[in-house]
């Protein structure tokens, strides 16, 4: 389905080509009004480090769940989230209210003790819950070393959302300068079976049809497929798996801060290889309170702005809240029989 979703090569801009950044602008352009996915090829990630990383996801999930569980997730959105620990509400595109069968391991920036937010107790600014490095030896400098390059890959992408957008360059350079970003390492086990004439609305679902928050996800590919894509006339797609290439898509704060120019297109995960599936999203937005409102090339008298303001900390506490079982205001719904 490469030809359903856009391929960037960001060789040329790499380069420093000229007229490189307007031309990858206008595909950038093209691929959210049209599918809300592309694929990022010659980026400039090196796939010996993805490959760590994958490996890095499948040792830590194949810990002892009490050593997992050590590492609860907290207010901020960081540490270990169970099998079944959250129910997609918020973004949702169904009545299915089971809960998603996957675990996930949450990490964001590296914060020291002593960092104001840190010590300020401030919400999703807190520090990474590590697993014992004799248990994972290599595993926290494999995720901060990752970390590092996906927060690379999407600054170098960040001038090509400004072209997108009719902007100057380093138009989004001060809302990322300390951008806020997740590493989210999810384990699927395979699929159950559905019983004959169960439709959508009552299969359990690796990830349930959804849309994103972020900004900009970047989603290494791997080789168990799983992830499939609506296309805006209503057909599901599965997204392929070319080598080397990141798959890219936005989220409702993309969304919103192009006042809905750029789609933020739903998607899915369903394990049917029968073996182990394992994810890597990382997803980037921006500093924490930055006021997140239209750009002024999205508003004029033919489109109105639609949104108020909002800003990261505001969006994902309601998110939280309505998603994420530890954080809800209220037990989970029980699950269907």
């Amino acid at each position: 389905m490469t030809d359903t979703i856009p391929v960037l090569d960001l060789g040329p801009l790499l380069a420093g080509r000229p007229g490189a950044r307007e031309a990858l602008g206008a595909e950038l352009a093209r691929a959210f009004t049209t599918v809300g996915f592309y694929f990022v090829v010659r980026h400039g990630v090196p796939q010996a480090l993805v490959d760590r990383a994958f490996d890095a996801a499948r040792r830590f999930h194949a810990l002892p769940d009490e050593a997992k569980a050590a590492l609860a997730i907290d207010r901020h959105n960081i540490g270990y989230m169970p099998m079944r620990g959250a129910t997609t509400r918020i973004n949702a595109l169904s009545a299915n209210r089971r809960p998603n069968a996957n675990a996930a391991v949450f990490f964001k920036r590296e914060l020291a003790p002593d960092h104001p937010d840190v010590v300020a107790g401030t919400r999703f600014r807190g520090r990474n819950r590590w697993p014992d490095e004799a248990a994972l030896p290599g595993f926290r400098a494999t995720i901060l070393e990752y970390c590092a390059a996906m927060e690379g890959l999407g600054r170098r992408l960040l001038p090509v959302y400004a072209a997108a957008l009719d902007l100057p360059a380093d138009w989004f350079g001060p809302a990322f300068a300390d951008a806020m970003y997740t590493l989210r390492m999810s384990h699927y086990p395979p699929a159950e079976p559905v019983p004959e004439g169960i439709d959508g609305d009552g299969r359990e679902w690796g990830l349930a049809p959804h849309t994103d928050t972020s900004f900009l996800t970047l989603l290494a590919q791997n080789r168990v497929p799983g992830l499939s894509l609506r296309l805006p006339d209503g057909r599901w797609i599965d997204a392929p798996a070319p080598d080397g290439a990141f798959l890219v898509n936005g989220g409702n704060l993309l969304r919103l801060w192009t006042n809905d120019r750029f789609l933020a297109t739903p998607h899915r995960v369903l394990n049917r290889s029968g073996g182990e599936r394992y994810a890597i999203p990382f997803f980037m937005d921006a500093s924490r309170d930055w006021p997140i409102e239209p750009v002024p090339t999205t508003v004029d008298a033919a489109h109105p702005r639609r949104h108020p303001t909002t800003t990261y900390a505001e969006f994902m506490e309601t998110y939280q809240r309505a998603n994420f079982h530890h954080a809800a205001d209220s037990k989970p719904e029980p699950v269907p029989a």
